[in-house]
């Protein structure tokens, strides 16, 4: 493991370490927690947006999209457990 250092307010290094003594816990032990949890949320978040780049690029290219019925009923089938296919996109 590598060495970070990390500034933080005297208010908030308090609550750190009133956490950690509750939890008998190092108190670099909930900060590599809370920094990984960050990191996943925020890979996470801009894979999302990667994402939604992308299918606006592909709209804008081809047109093709669902209307919002469409992907609606197709939504419904996959929560009571049905195993349909995605609806076939049109302009």
């Amino acid at each position: 493991m590598t060495h970070t250092a990390v500034r933080m307010d005297k208010d908030l290094k308090d609550r750190l370490d009133r956490l950690a003594s509750a939890r008998r816990q190092p108190a670099e032990d909930i900060v590599r927690e809370a920094v990984a949890d960050y990191v996943d949320r925020a890979e996470k978040r801009d894979a999302f947006h990667q994402d939604a780049r992308h299918a606006w690029d592909r709209y804008q290219r081809t047109g093709l999209h669902l209307t919002a019925e469409e992907a609606d009923a197709w939504l419904a089938r996959l929560q009571v457990g049905e195993d349909p296919e995605p609806p076939a996109c049109h302009d």
